[in-house]
């Protein structure tokens, strides 16, 4: 019987370089700037841009414009678009690969304890991510936000995203300085804001850091139905990063 030769699947042709496969690990633990991971892959910059291009066309990576330094950017890894392809490739080989590869258990081998920061007040990103995270591991997380500046309150939009999209009730919380926890010990540290990232003090050599470059949904200053579409969208994306995250919060760092 003649072997039917099949295309090479995409993920495998963009994966298997091994400068590309180096990019894709890096950023599927933090967002980073080329500058960043020239220095973490070790290679010259033209060479990580170059790839970096090739991971974008082929829809695994994604760059934001950052909002701290307008001529930087920090790029991301798609989690959800690798979980597509990574199933098309399993299931060009044999039928049976092709399964969701999607994490379905969200909550940690042992508590971690984690942090988020931002710096635009606390009223947005960062109460999103810490009440999305603490619904995700059933309270197995200590799990705390705040922020460099934080704001007198909640923004509304905050509230009412968590409310009518997952059932959750944050109306009585009030945004925390950064400067309250600065005794804690934390495992591992998120910075949503890139300002945030520039400030945000160490918390020790066995903190893990992450950044994820989030825009913030707040930065118009507008609480009407008209900012509310960020609000979901920014909410969307906290999710879908926190579904990847809960599996890796115990990994060493």
């Amino acid at each position: 019987m003649e072997l039917v030769r099949q295309p090479v699947p995409s993920f495998v042709q963009l994966a298997a370089h091994p400068v590309r496969w180096h990019l894709l690990a890096a950023l599927s633990g933090s967002d980073y700037r080329v500058r960043e991971m020239v220095s973490l892959v070790g290679e010259p910059q033209n060479l990580i841009s170059y790839h970096l291009r090739l991971l974008r066309d082929g829809g695994l990576v994604r760059a934001t414009r950052s909002s701290f330094d307008g001529r930087d950017s920090y790029y991301h890894l798609d989690l959800d678009r690798c979980t597509e392809m990574l199933a098309g490739a399993g299931a060009a080989l044999h039928p049976a690969l092709g399964r969701n590869l999607a994490p379905t258990t969200l909550t940690p081998a042992t508590p971690a304890p984690v942090l988020f920061v931002v710096c635009t007040g606390n009223s947005a990103r960062s109460a999103i991510a810490e009440a999305l995270l603490r619904r995700s591991t059933d309270g197995t997380v200590d799990v705390i936000s705040a922020g460099t500046r934080p704001k007198p309150g909640m923004h509304p939009n905050t509230v009412r995203v968590l409310r009518e999209e997952f059932g959750i009730d944050i109306a009585d919380q009030h945004p925390r300085h950064l400067d309250t926890l600065a005794d804690r010990r934390f495992g591992t540290v998120i910075t949503l804001c890139d300002k945030a990232r520039e400030v945000c003090p160490e918390f020790g050599d066995d903190t893990r850091r992450i950044h994820w470059s989030i825009a913030d949904p707040a930065a118009d200053g507008g609480t009407d139905d008209n900012t509310y579409p960020a609000f979901r969208a920014t909410a969307a994306e906290i999710d879908t990063r926190i579904r990847y995250l809960c599996e890796t919060l115990t990994a060493p760092t």
